[in-house]
């Protein structure tokens, strides 16, 4: 069984395999579940994971995550704000898209990290400007890839890939149905 950068290569064709012969599998529901703690602060934690109409209750309250927003923006400081989680998603989903896709092209990683900027417009979030959007304006992503015995074109190609397939770069920019109730 062939391993590359930490990812079984077996593993994922067989998942691939699985997904194509029966789609349902590739339809997954992931939930959180947060609590306010006061000020800017929530305390959240995973919720169940659903695949293919398959509910996994071993994933409820299993990850614990906190927010806060920095004292300059009304916060205390006493966790990661909410625009660095988005951040975070953004850099976690294109490390693993990363991984995988280059396991499956049989690229060797030796090193990978990422430098992510994300610009918001306060004027928005306050109703200062109503033309203002209150989200992230632009978000910037750096890689530092090294593969030795890849090519720069062929690490090229591997980086637009990863930005067609990743599920987190996709939400971002493209429209998403949000839906809010009032419980």
């Amino acid at each position: 069984m062939s391993v590359i950068n930490d990812i079984d290569v077996q593993a994922l064709k067989d998942t691939t395999a699985a997904v194509r012969a029966t789609p349902q599998l590739g339809q997954v529901t992931f939930s959180v579940n947060g609590s306010w703690q006061g000020g800017c602060r929530l305390t959240a934690q995973t919720g169940a994971l659903t695949q293919g109409g398959q509910r996994d209750e071993t994933r409820i309250a299993r990850h614990v995550m906190s927010s806060d927003e920095p004292t300059a923006l009304l916060g205390t400081d006493s966790a990661v704000s909410p625009a660095e989680y988005l951040l975070q998603a953004l850099a976690g989903c294109y490390t693993v898209t990363l991984a995988a896709l280059a396991s499956a092209q049989g690229i060797e990683l030796k090193a990978y990290r990422l430098e992510l900027e994300g610009d918001i417009d306060l004027q928005g979030f306050l109703g200062i400007d109503p033309t203002a959007r209150p989200g992230l304006q632009q978000v910037r992503v750096r890689l530092h890839v090294d593969a030795p015995n890849t090519s720069h074109e062929q690490l090229e190609e591997l980086i637009a890939l990863v930005g067609s397939r990743s599920p987190i770069r996709d939400t971002l920019v493209s429209p998403v149905d949000v839906v809010t109730t009032l419980a």
